[in-house]
Parts: structure tokens; C-alpha cells; sequence
């Protein structure tokens, strides 16, 4: 599995390295793929993997990426490939609604860091060069274009078949393939303007086709979750896993499909087929529903969960929530 669900082309590999000339007055271009890491997941919920990319912001080891690209991990490593050292990651918080997960790497220092741009100043018109994790490959792939559209947005379909609105975006005609979610989009300065996204599935018969998050608007987002401030938006920390996967059944009602072995729900006596109705006494009717209602709880919290049972008894369970996934 591979994050980020588009086909296009590739352009070689290439990178760009400066030095100051004698009585130079401006900085070197920084490489391409300074600061750029792979990310790579372990999703065992679903007996799949997962690859993306991530920009190191800081030298002890903070690293932004789409929140796309750890959704339902349960274990994160971060590849720094200038190097080939290996990193586990833990979730520091991530933002669902606008696709932006900060990550700390696990006793990591003096790391090389992305040189940050500012977005506001993006053209229509103006070069951009994107970097990635192509299609899990384990190398940076660099491909180049130009910004195409500002302020955009699109509908996005999730792994689960749910979709989201991402808004503000970043168009640019440097494509997009599978894996390169998370990386920099990046000016002719060699600085990140925005972190790629999505890929349109019909490039080829578009002008352009890659979008990406702002750089203001996800660096906005990495300071609130250093700040440990949650939100409406925003989650801090470990992510409250009632371990059930969900799926409408016939009648459209929310039922568990499967239950992990021991986890929270399954050891609060709920079993598969039970139709699930409502958290804490919030009616409960789709996926999306029930992540709401878990999003601001962590492991450790309890809840009350309505059911119907497979007898159509109305029933509550008071469950202690585990330690999941991200969202």
C-alpha cells in the first residue's frame, strides 16, 4: 500500500549541491532532498504496509508528513537516506481535516534539516520541483513543473472509502506517484513551499496534476501540536483505540465486522454483528461518526457505548479505550 493513489511519470534522479564562489553575496541552492526522509508503516490491523515521505524540520529528529501517510499504523520507521539510518517514530499529533502529522524519531540528532519557504509568495507560473518516496522504491525520485493554481481544492478518497475536502491547496505540474505523499514541494530557491498530497488519476489529460499543502498553513499546524494544544482538529498524543473494524450492514446501520482478540471492545462483551448506536450518548451512524466521537479521547478513557445485539436488544457497554492507530 503506497500513499498516495496516482500514476504519472518520472523524471531522473538528480540532485543540486552550492558552494560559495570567492565574494559571493547569496547563498548555495540547497539539495533537492535535503531534509527529505522516507517513511515507512506497518498497518497490522490490516495486514498491509505502507510507504510515504516525510521533511525533517528540526535536527533532533521533528518530521512533517501527511497525516494520510500514518493513518492506522502501528509502527513508524523513518529512513534518513543520506545516511541509511533507521528511526522509529512516534505520533506526536496529527490534524485529519487538513492531512498534516508531525512525527519525533526516536533518539535521533544532528539530522539535516529542509530549508522552509514561505508560501504566500507562491506564483502562478513560477518553477516548482517535487521529492519522493516514488512508488515505496526506497530512493528520492525528483520530478520538476511549475505551479499551476493557488487556493485550490479537491475531494479526496480515503484507503477506508470515505472522502475528505482538502482546501488552499497548491497546483503544480511536477507529478505525483504513489509514495511521494508527505514530501517537498519545493521553489527554484530549493526552499518548501508545500508538502505533496494527492495526484490527479487523469493527468494526462490535465495541465497539471499534483497538489500540496501550503508550508505556512502546515507549519501553523506542527506549532500547535509542539504546543501539546489540541483542538477541534488537532489530536495530541496516542490515539484511544476501541479495537473494532466497522462496515454498514444491509440496513445501513453501523456494524462490527471484526473485533480484535482481546482488545477493548471484545473485552467489554461486544461481539460481531452488534450494531453500534451511539458513544457517551451521541448518536452514532457512520465511520465517520464514531471517529468524532473518539478523536479527543486517548488511551486510559472510558466510554459508553449504546449497542443493539444480534437479538435486536438495546444494550451499553462501558469500555476502557486502548492505544491504537492514528486516525
Amino acid at each position: 500500500m503506497l500513499k498516495l493513489t496516482f500514476v504519472t511519470a518520472l523524471a531522473a534522479l538528480t540532485t543540486t549541491a552550492g558552494a560559495y564562489a570567492h565574494g559571493a553575496t547569496t547563498a548555495p541552492t540547497p539539495s533537492p532532498t535535503k531534509g527529505v526522509v522516507l517513511v515507512e508503516t506497518n498497518l497490522a490491523y490490516e495486514n498491509a504496509q505502507a510507504a510515504g515521505t516525510g521533511i525533517v524540520l528540526t535536527s533532533n529528529g521533528e518530521v512533517v508528513t501527511n497525516n494520510h501517510v500514518i493513518r492506522g499504523a502501528t509502527t513508524i520507521n523513518v529512513v534518513v537516506p543520506s545516511t541509511h539510518k533507521t528511526y522509529t517514530a512516534s505520533v506526536v499529533g496529527y490534524d485529519i481535516g487538513d492531512d498534516v502529522a508531525l512525527l519525533k524519531l526516536n533518539n535521533a540528532s544532528k539530522l539535516a534539516t529542509a530549508t522552509i519557504g514561505n508560501s504566500a509568495k507562491v506564483a502562478y507560473g513560477q518553477f516548482a520541483r517535487a521529492v519522493g518516496n516514488a512508488h515505496g522504491g526506497g530512493k528520492l525520485v525528483i520530478t520538476t513543473g511549475k505551479i499551476t493554481g493557488v487556493g485550490k481544492s479537491i475531494t479526496v478518497q480515503n484507503d477506508d472509502g470515505t472522502t475528505a475536502q482538502l482546501t488552499g491547496l497548491v497546483q503544480t505540474s511536477a507529478k505525483l506517484v504513489p509514495g511521494d505523499s508527505g514530501g517537498p514541494l519545493l521553489n527554484a530557491k530549493g526552499q518548501v513551499i508545500a508538502i505533496d498530497a494527492a495526484g490527479s488519476p487523469n493527468y494526462q489529460f490535465e495541465a497539471s496534476d499534483g497538489y500540496a499543502i501550503p508550508i505556512n498553513k502546515a507549519i501553523a499546524l506542527t506549532k500547535q501540536m509542539q504546543a501539546g494544544k489540541a483542538s477541534a482538529l488537532v489530536h495530541i498524543g496516542k490515539t484511544a483505540f476501541l479495537g473494532v473494524s466497522v462496515a454498514q450492514n444491509q440496513a445501513g446501520q453501523l456494524a462490527i465486522a471484526s473485533l480484535v482478540p482481546g482488545g477493548a471492545a471484545e473485552a467489554a462483551g461486544l461481539e460481531q454483528g452488534d450494531v453500534i448506536t451511539a458513544v457517551d450518548g451521541a448518536a452514532i451512524a457512520t465511520l465517520v461518526d464514531l471517529r468524532n466521537a473518539l478523536f479527543a479521547h486517548h488511551p486510559g478513557d472510558t466510554i459508553t457505548v449504546g449497542y443493539v445485539d444480534g437479538f435486536g436488544n438495546q444494550a451499553q457497554a462501558t469500555i476502557t479505550l486502548a492505544d491504537g492507530p492514528p486516525q
